[in-house]
């Protein structure tokens, strides 16, 4: 195990740069997830980090050694692919195994580690079958079982999960967390996914343009977005975002003048977001009635979407709102021909500049 250091890694094609100056450092241990959308260099970096891509500046240190310009195979790490790469022709044992095999470890060792990973992935029935012989989760815990055998000081995971269906994949989830807490090996982990990277990681990156947006744990990230990305990437569904108007200490946002809490009287334009689990059902310190145009129904809790009258969207143009949602707890049968009444607490809402999108 060790910890790693990335320092100022950027990575250019051309005039194209698609990651920009990237410092982090992981410590020995840590479960660490880079998340964002398509596009936004996470891949690239944990390829840099692999060393399947030169950086174009900067160092990577894992534990006291720079492994910046040596091979993927000098680097002590072990990758696990979307795609999991196995051999058709071989074996799970031999799958496996191989590449401690081409290592040249001796046989002995090879089964001990074989079967210790096996035991702990329990795929112990599977030894002896091939690939096409297993289902998506068993091939994905051959994958891991192949990475574990190396002992690297680290692992690299890009994207392993997207090629599983929606409840294999929670279940493999809840897997790699408990075989990350029972090894403690360092690991780096890829997704796009953001309720992946919630309930993995001990810490989150989130990027977007190459760009980190805000490093933190998982309910830091919730609870304390530093902009708007953020604000909208993290949470399912998103945060609701309204264009409001700050004077003399107060809010105005719903047809209504809303008093903020001391501290957060910066007066001009904002944007105000809200989170949809923050919206109740019935009374509430700042209450308004709406006509829902559709009410998703998910068995305990209700999705609602809405427009409402003095709420306009942070991106319309039309002054009228657009995609509002309230999160509710709610059991019973509500219709969309129904008035209903909805209220937040003005302590739930963040506020942020309409120019930079920085929270305030």
């Amino acid at each position: 195990m060790a910890n790693i250091s990335i320092r100022d890694v950027s990575k250019s094609y051309g005039a194209l740069n698609v990651l920009r100056p990237f410092s982090l450092e992981i410590q020995d241990g840590e479960f660490v997830v880079l998340v964002g959308p398509s596009g936004c260099g996470k891949s690239t970096m944990l390829k840099i980090l692999a060393g399947l891509e030169p950086a174009t500046k900067g160092q990577i240190f894992i534990g006291e050694r720079e492994v910046t310009d040596l091979a993927p195979g000098d680097r002590d790490i072990a990758m696990v692919f979307q795609n999991y790469a196995l051999y058709p022709h071989l074996t799970v044992r031999q799958n496996i195994g191989f590449g401690l095999k081409m290592r040249g470890t001796d046989k002995t060792e090879i089964d001990r580690r074989v079967e210790e990973a096996a035991r702990i992935l329990e795929v112990m029935p599977y030894l002896e079958r091939r690939p096409k012989d297993l289902s998506g989760g068993q091939r994905q815990r051959v994958a891991l079982g192949r990475a574990i055998v190396r002992q690297p000081q680290a692992f690299l995971m890009d994207e392993p999960l997207s090629n599983l269906d929606a409840k294999l994949r929670v279940h493999m989830r809840a897997e790699i967390g408990a075989l990350h807490k029972r090894i403690g090996v360092t690991t780096v982990y890829v997704t796009h996914d953001q309720v992946e990277a919630m309930t993995m990681a001990d810490r989150v990156v989130i990027m977007q343009g190459g760009v980190i947006q805000q490093i933190a744990a998982p309910d830091d990230l919730f609870n304390n977005p530093a902009n708007l990305f953020v604000a909208g990437f993290i949470g399912s569904p998103g945060m609701n975002f309204l264009n409001g108007e700050v004077y003399d200490g107060t809010l105005s946002i719903f047809g209504q003048k809303v008093f903020l809490p001391r501290g957060r009287h910066l007066p001009g334009p904002v944007v105000v977001g809200l989170r949809p689990e923050h919206i109740v059902l019935g009374d509430a310190p700042v209450t308004f009635n709406v006509r829902p145009s559709l009410i998703e129904s998910l068995g305990s809790e209700k999705y609602i979407y809405f427009e409402a009258e003095g709420a306009r969207a942070a991106d319309s143009e039309d002054g009228k709102s657009k995609g509002l949602i309230a999160r509710v707890s709610h059991s019973g049968s509500l219709s969309n021909s129904d008035e209903l009444r909805l209220g937040f607490d003005p302590s739930q809402i963040y506020l942020f500049d309409s120019k930079t999108g920085e929270r305030l």
